[in-house]
């Protein structure tokens, strides 16, 4: 569900997330202009290069290209305007295993 300046993301298996945008008066006015600072929110998903089509595909800001890294990680990352940080990821084998 999205109207201005509101987005939910819902899944059966998951809890939702909620997104605000700055000002928004839903934020209680003491944080309402305050950009997120070090907030990153992991998904582990089942198949991550699907995911990175369909979120590239829809135009979702990727910050963090899909990428592997040594102990097994499999990422990539969107970050939201407000400077939220979201992280996809699927464990693979690690290459020095």
């Amino acid at each position: 569900m999205a109207a201005d300046g509101f987005a939910s993301l819902v899944r059966e298996d998951t809890p939702d997330a909620i997104l605000l945008r700055r000002g928004t008066e839903v934020l209680p006015e003491g944080f309402r202009d305050q950009p997120a600072a070090g907030v990153v929110i992991a998904f582990t998903v089942d198949d991550l290069d699907a995911e990175y089509e369909r979120l590239k595909n829809e135009g979702a800001p990727v910050t963090m290209p899909l990428r592997e890294e040594p102990w097994g990680e499999r990422l990539f990352q969107i970050t939201d305007p407000n400077g939220v940080v979201f992280q996809f990821v699927a464990w693979v084998t690690p290459e020095h295993a």
